[in-house]
C-alpha cells in the first residue's frame, strides 16, 4: 500500500515514488522521520532527566550534558528537518519524492548516529562521531542534487542552511573530543535552524494565511513578499552572524535589537491575529513570534541583562521547537488527506511547548527554582510530543486517505 501509485527510475539510478515492496511508512520523507523526531524527542528528555535523577548514566565519556545539547539540535531537530526538505523540495522542484529503500537507508543512516552517541561509551567517542557526522552531509547531498536537477536556484538559500548545520554539527564533535566548550558550534547551529525559518517561514506562513482568509471569504490577506521581506532576512542573517562571532557586546546587541524589530513588522504584515479561529494556521503565527523574542534575548544577552544559557533555551525551544512542532501537524495532516484543521489534542500539544519554551529561560530570573523549572519544562515537552505521537503516529504509518478534508 503505497502514498504513490507506482515506482519511477529516473537516469543515474536513484528510483523515485515508493518501491510497492516498501512499508508505506517509507513512501515520503516526512513519514519516518517525523516520527522518529518525536519519539527521539521524548526518549532524550527521559534519559535526560533519568540522568539528572541519577538513577542511569548516559554517554560518560561524552559527556551527559554535551550528549544532551547534541541530541537536541543535531538528533531530533534533524530528523524534523530531513523530513520536511525530503517533501517540500520535491514539491518545489517538481520531480518525484526520494522514497522506498533509499529513504529507508537514509533513516537508519540516522538511528545509527542516535544509538552510535547513545553507546558511546562503548564504541569509543571517535567512532560514535563518525557515524553521527555522516547522516547531515548525505541528506545535504540529496537536497544539492534535487534543487540542481530540477533548476530551482533560489532554493539553494534554504541548502546554505543545511550545510552551515552540517558544519556545526561537525563543529560541535571537534570541541566536544578536544575537551573545549561546544558554544559556537551551538549557536551556528541554531542560528542554521533560525536562518531556514526566516526563508521558509516567509513563503509558508503567509501563504497558508492567505488560504484560510480566502476559505474563510473574507479579503485581509497578509501583505505580499517585498523588498522589505529581504532586508529583513539579511539583516537577521547578519544579526545571527555577529552573534556567532563575537558572542556579546555593544555591537551584537544593537544588530540583534533591529533585526527583533524588523521581524516584530514583518510578522505583523502577515495578519496573524485574523487566524485565531483556527490554530493549525495560527500557530505559525506564534511560532514566528519567537523569532523577535529570539533576537531580544540575543540582545539583552549580549550586555548581560540576561542569562546566555537561557537565551540560548528561548531561541532553541522557542523559536526553532515551536516551528517545527507546527509544521510536522500541518505536513502531516495535509499529506496523509486529513482535515486541516486543528483537534483538541494538537492544540495542547501547541500549547505545552509554547509554555515550555517560556519556562525554560525563566531559571536566570528564579534561580532558586532552577530545578522545579527543570522538571516543568520537561513535563510540557514530554506532553507537546508524547501527544504528537499518539495523535500522529497512527497518520504516519497509515495509507494517505483519498481525498483531502
Amino acid at each position: 500500500m503505497t502514498d504513490l501509485p507506482s515506482p519511477a527510475i529516473r537516469r543515474g539510478g536513484i528510483p523515485r515514488g515508493l518501491s510497492p515492496t516498501a512499508p508505506v511508512i517509507f513512501s515520503y520523507g516526512f513519514r519516518p522521520f517525523f516520527l522518529g523526531a518525536a519519539a527521539w524527542a521524548a526518549i532524550v528528555m527521559l534519559l535526560w532527566i533519568a540522568s539528572l535523577m541519577g538513577a542511569i548514566e548516559v554517554a560518560a565519556d561524552y559527556g551527559v550534558i554535551h550528549w544532551h545539547a547534541h541530541e537536541m539540535l543535531f538528533g531530533y531537530a534533524s530528523a524534523v528537518l530531513a523530513g520536511f526538505l525530503l517533501t517540500a523540495v520535491p514539491n518545489w522542484t517538481g520531480r518525484l519524492p526520494v522514497s522506498g529503500w533509499p529513504l529507508v537507508f537514509l533513516f537508519l543512516l540516522w538511528m545509527a548516529g542516535r544509538l552510535a552517541l547513545l553507546l558511546s561509551d562503548g564504541l569509543g567517542n571517535l567512532a560514535a562521531v563518525f557515524v553521527d557526522a555522516a547522516f547531515l552531509p548525505v541528506l545535504l547531498l540529496i537536497c544539492v542534487r534535487e534543487v540542481v536537477a530540477g533548476r530551482k536556484w533560489k532554493d539553494l538559500k534554504v541548502i546554505a542552511g543545511l550545510l552551515a548545520l552540517s558544519a556545526a554539527n561537525i563543529l560541535y564533535h571537534i570541541q566536544v573530543v578536544t575537551a573545549q566548550h561546544p558554544a559556537p558550534a551551538i549557536k551556528l547551529a541554531i542560528s542554521a535552524y533560525v536562518m531556514m525559518i526566516l526563508i521558509v517561514g516567509g513563503r509558508i506562513i503567509p501563504s497558508f494565511t492567505r488560504n484560510w482568509i480566502n476559505k474563510a471569504g473574507r479579503t485581509d490577506f497578509p501583505a505580499p513578499y517585498n523588498r522589505f521581506d529581504t532586508a529583513a532576512i539579511i539583516w537577521g542573517i547578519a544579526a545571527l552572524a555577529t552573534w556567532v562571532v563575537l558572542d556579546d557586546g555593544p555591537i551584537v546587541a544593537t544588530v540583534a535589537g533591529g533585526a527583533g524589530l524588523m521581524h516584530v513588522i514583518r510578522l505583523g504584515r502577515w495578519r496573524g491575529w485574523t487566524t485565531a479561529a483556527e490554530m493549525l494556521v495560527a500557530v505559525l503565527h506564534i511560532a514566528y513570534l519567537f523569532v523577535p523574542l529570539g533576537y531580544l534575548v540575543i540582545a539583552l544577552a549580549a550586555i548581560d541583562l540576561f542569562d546566555k544559557t537561557a537565551a540560548l533555551h528561548m531561541l532553541s525551544v522557542g523559536t526553532v521547537t515551536t516551528m517545527m512542532l507546527a509544521v510536522m501537524t500541518r505536513a502531516t495532516r495535509g499529506h496523509t488527506g486529513r482535515i486541516l484543521t486543528a483537534s483538541r489534542t494538537t492544540t495542547i500539544s501547541y500549547g505545552a511547548i509554547v509554555l515550555c519554551a517560556l519556562v525554560r529561560p525563566s531559571t536566570s530570573l528564579l534561580p532558586e527554582f532552577s530545578n522545579t523549572i527543570y522538571a516543568v519544562s520537561g513535563l510540557l515537552w514530554l506532553l507537546a510530543f508524547g501527544l504528537f505521537l499518539f495523535e500522529y503516529g497512527p497518520m504516519l504509518t497509515k495509507v494517505r486517505r483519498a481525498k483531502l478534508g
